[in-house]
């Protein structure tokens, strides 16, 4: 039940463009539709050119992308008296953080507004210095839950700092920092609780991981082995030690070229003008290093930044901070597969263990050649440290961070938040990049198709499926290549006795795996073909005619099967193929099979368990709806009953607290084993995505709403709403991660996971993309 919150008839937006005084004037005007909580971020913002800033926009993007109609963020630019900016129509207040009356008149317009139910403020304390008095009375004097997310923890603080700290504490309902250092520090240094305190990564983007080879020739460097670091240029990243170090490296690697990616920090330029970088330029001169750097003296735009990073080879962070807590330049390089060798700031010293990068010594010139020449020396190497990189950082997606972020939220909220994922839009991408000439390949490194997998009926026959759909629903013409390609792979496989064979190497021969266990894949594919007959009134004539003789060749054998799910995807494909084309010896099929799970579940069943076998382990979700599609093709009433009897008893084992939970395959459900403990980990998309497929079926045959609402909650376990409240769908690259496993989730997109999510996505384009308003109101009649 949703909770319900009740907020002003008027609802009071603060307009953008005159600047009278400190705080912009307000409109107020009445709004119809319903008002969300507002959170209000005050935080530096672009087009201000520092490291929050661009934070603060990642991740006030990554929320607004993530969910949908559970919170209004607005935005509070921090500037001072003398630097102003001009904002877009985004910027909605301005605090001046050298003006007092500043912060007395934006507490009142945050006071004021019944709509704003927190304030997150994005720390650093260079952002308030001399003023950090007024900023704890600003604090002091709102009447807002408050989250200050600290963006340097400094250890060994002075009473001073420490008491400052301790004051922010009492007024504050929670902390934010970025490392588990920052949040020992907050806890031994400062005494804050540990239970105030939520760590939440810097985010990062996700990245299709392009060639590099592809990506250096479309800047110029083809041929060259390129180092590089990025970030707003100050004395503090050091620089030199990497020039200093290029003496050596390229003795060995003269094909090096370092790259030097960003423009100077605006308060240096402010104080110093160019005269870090000129010392810089100097210094290369000296050396004879001219042809070896290159000066990218620009604020990259972000997508040119990833690309910049992803040609790079080895990635250095060379800061001589000591007590630098964070470094956004260090995550991004890792998450677009950099190796990288950093200085022991301690977010690299927390990262970079176990082979994800390699420690060196602050301002240590020999020790960053030696290490460059070791990396340059073995490309194998550099492999391993990039991909042990980009597993350690996926959590810290800024998908991930705005889940984690919105979390938050719901919890300072108490419940007056609530959380609603935005599906995502259809992304065709890496489907489409598995498909080789011939078929889909069957396995991803991350997301990069590995061809020595080969191929498979099993993943054919779900890419027919699904490309089938998305040809229904858009009618894209370009479906047709795709839909051919996969059927004529079904049709390569299918042997002239009527059975299929599901494994294929890459040299298109059958492998020695085809000896065993091929009932599925046979029910597989003749649920493809039937779903391809029943959208035959798209196709052209001679292709019908083709999948209508390959559909009947298919069914040959069938009768001899006794695997529960083969039998339930033979029924589907005659139930999809009489819908367009009729035929009664094919009911007398799908009535033989489905007498037999008739018959298995009435043996199977007792007063506690209501199923077709005594344990419930993968793809769970076809039995039932297999014997509703075998109800509404015949109409026999005990297919109805059993269908609805085993498919609520299912849906009572997998869903809890609002989320789903299928069968975890480390342990399968078996009946009367009552020591059983649910097993953390080990689920598998295809099983979430086969439940809302038999939802879908469900919804449609009883228009029942919690099928309806079911599907929701089952999707939003691809977006983040499971266990590890991490994305299993990959936007970026539009895969499917492979597994949700206890602590972590395997990153490859196989075709499996990807076809699954893909066959999930266009199932919810029916009930929740086109017509939101239509879908809940079908609830609300259905629940009369």
């Amino acid at each position: 039940m949703q909770t319900q919150i009740t907020y002003n008839n008027i609802n009071v937006f603060p307009t953008r463009k005159v600047r009278k005084s400190n705080i912009i004037s307000k409109s107020i005007f009445i709004e119809n539709q319903n008002i969300l909580p507002e959170i209000v971020f005050i935080t530096s913002y672009p087009p201000r050119e520092c490291g929050i800033a661009t934070y603060s926009q990642d991740l006030i993007f990554a929320l607004n992308n993530k969910f949908r109609k559970s919170f209004d963020i607005k935005i509070c630019a921090l500037e001072n008296q003398n630097d102003t900016y001009f904002y877009n129509e985004n910027v909605d207040y301005f605090l001046q953080t050298d003006n007092q009356n500043s912060y007395l008149e934006l507490a009142e317009n945050i006071n004021e507004n019944q709509n704003i139910s927190m304030v997150l403020i994005q720390h650093e304390f260079g952002l308030f210095k001399s003023n950090e008095s007024d900023f704890v009375a600003f604090l002091e004097s709102l009447n807002k839950p408050i989250i200050v997310a600290f963006h340097t923890v400094l250890p060994n603080p002075d009473e001073l700092l420490k008491q400052n700290v301790q004051e922010i504490d009492k007024i504050v309902e929670s902390f934010v920092v970025m490392t588990n250092s920052s949040a020992k520090l907050l806890v031994n240094d400062y005494a804050i609780a540990n239970n105030k305190i939520a760590v939440i990564p810097h985010g990062t983007h996700l990245v299709e991981h392009t060639s590099k080879d592809f990506l250096k020739e479309k800047y110029n460097f083809s041929g060259r082995k390129i180092i590089s670091t990025f970030g707003l240029l100050s004395s503090g990243k050091c620089i030199e030690t990497s020039i200093n170090a290029l003496r050596e490296i390229v003795k060995k690697h003269p094909e090096v070229l370092f790259l030097v990616i960003g423009k100077t920090h605006p308060n240096v330029i402010k104080t110093d003008g160019e005269k870090y970088r000129e010392t810089l330029e100097a210094k290369i001169n000296a050396l004879n290093l001219d042809k070896y750097v290159k000066f990218i003296n620009q604020y990259l735009p972000l997508d040119e930044l990833l690309e910049y990073l992803q040609l790079t080879d080895i990635y250095l962070f060379t800061s001589k901070d000591r007590n630098q807590a964070v470094s956004g330049t260090f995550s991004y390089a890792i998450s677009c597969g950099c190796p990288i060798i950093s200085t022991p700031i301690p977010h690299a010293v927390e990262v970079l263990q176990n082979g994800t990068g390699i420690i060196i010594d602050f301002e240590n010139p020999k020790q960053l050649a030696e290490q460059v020449n070791i990396l340059l020396d073995s490309e194998q190497l550099r492999k391993e440290i990039s991909s042990n990189g980009i597993h350690k950082l996926a959590p810290t997606a800024w998908e991930n961070s705005a889940i984690a972020h919105a979390l938050l939220f719901e919890k300072i909220s108490e419940e007056k938040i609530e959380l609603h994922y935005k599906i995502p839009s259809i992304n065709l991408n890496h489907f489409k990049n598995l498909t080789t000439n011939f078929a889909m390949i069957q396995f991803s490194v991350i997301n990069q198709p590995d061809s020595n997998t080969g191929y498979t009926l099993d993943d054919n026959a779900r890419a027919l499926v699904a490309i089938c759909q998305h040809f229904e629903l858009k009618n894209d013409q370009n479906d047709l290549e795709y839909i051919q390609k996969y059927f004529d792979f079904i049709k390569f496989c299918l042997q002239p006795e009527g059975y299929f064979l599901n494994y294929v190497d890459l040299e298109k021969k059958f492998t020695k795996q085809n000896s065993e266990n091929l009932a599925d894949s046979n029910g597989r594919a003749i649920w493809a073909l039937g779903y391809l007959v029943s959208i035959s009134y798209l196709l052209p004539e001679k292709l019908v005619e083709d999948v209508l003789k390959t559909f009947q060749l298919s069914l040959s054998n069938v009768c001899k099967i006794h695997s529960p799910r083969a039998m339930s995807f033979i029924i589907k494909g005659i139930y999809y193929s009489n819908s367009k084309n009729y035929s009664e010896d094919n009911i007398m099929i799908l009535k033989h099979l489905a007498d037999k799970l008739v018959q298995m579940y009435k043996h199977e069943k007792d007063e506690n368990w209501q199923w077709f076998e005594s344990y419930l382990t993968y793809g769970n979700s076809i039995l039932p709806e297999a014997m509703l599609c075998a109800f509404i093709a015949t109409n026999t009433t005990v297919y109805k009953e059993i269908a609805k009897t085993s498919f609520d008893f299912l849906l009572s084992k997998i869903f809890y607290n609002n989320t789903i939970k299928v069968i975890s395959n480390k342990g399968w459900l078996h009946n009367n084993d009552y020591s059983h403990t649910q097993k953390i980990g080990g689920e598998q998309p295809i099983d979430v995505a086969y439940t809302i497929l038999a939802l879908s079926k469900f919804y449609e045959t009883f228009n029942q709403a919690d099928y309806l609402e079911k599907m929701e909650i089952a999707f939003d376990w691809f977006l983040g709403k499971n266990h590890l409240h991490q994305i299993v769908y990959n936007p970026s690259t539009g895969g499917c991660y492979d597994g949700l496993e206890d602590n972590y989730i395997n990153l490859n997109q196989g075709a499996e996971s990807t076809v699954s999510y893909l066959m999930a996505r266009l199932t919810m384009e029916k009930y929740f993309v086109h017509d939101q308003k239509k879908v809940k109101k079908a609830i609300i009649i259905s629940k009369k």
